[in-house]
């Protein structure tokens, strides 16, 4: 990587899915193409324009799986609209104080009962400690 603000930022992604022990380095079995990953960047901005942080994401390519195939059903755990709505129209009428909070890597915290074999991308080489 070019730039070093960018390998930080790709450091600190890897570390925190290390912390969370969000995988296990394993052999891919012969009869698994592994989905593909990259990491996306983005540049955070404060108030005023400034930078705040260049942050990163590893994500997997599942767009490339097939129905069927590869995945039999989907699900994201996010909340619907109407109940984010309905919670801020409550708190309105009852004059409370609403806060915002952002869970760090809140997706990492979830379970998963399926078997997800990855590769990184090419030009990122994985140093095993």
């Amino acid at each position: 990587m070019k730039y070093k603000c960018w390998q930080d930022a790709i450091e600190t992604e890897l570390l925190a899915l290390e912390e969370n022990q969000t995988w296990d380095i394993v052999p891919c079995p012969l009869s698994i193409k592994p989905l593909g990953s990259k990491f996306v960047f983005t540049i955070k901005l404060r108030s005023d324009g400034s930078i705040d942080r260049y942050k990163t994401r590893l994500v997997v390519l599942g767009n490339k799986q097939q129905f069927g195939l590869d995945y039999e059903e989907t699900f994201a755990p996010v909340a619907k609209m109407t109940t984010v709505r309905t919670i801020i129209a409550i708190a309105a009428s009852e004059s409370w104080q609403i806060h915002q909070l952002d869970v760090q890597n809140a997706f990492l915290h979830g379970d998963l009962n399926e078997e997800v074999y990855i590769k990184l991308p090419n030009w990122y080489v994985l140093t095993i400690t």
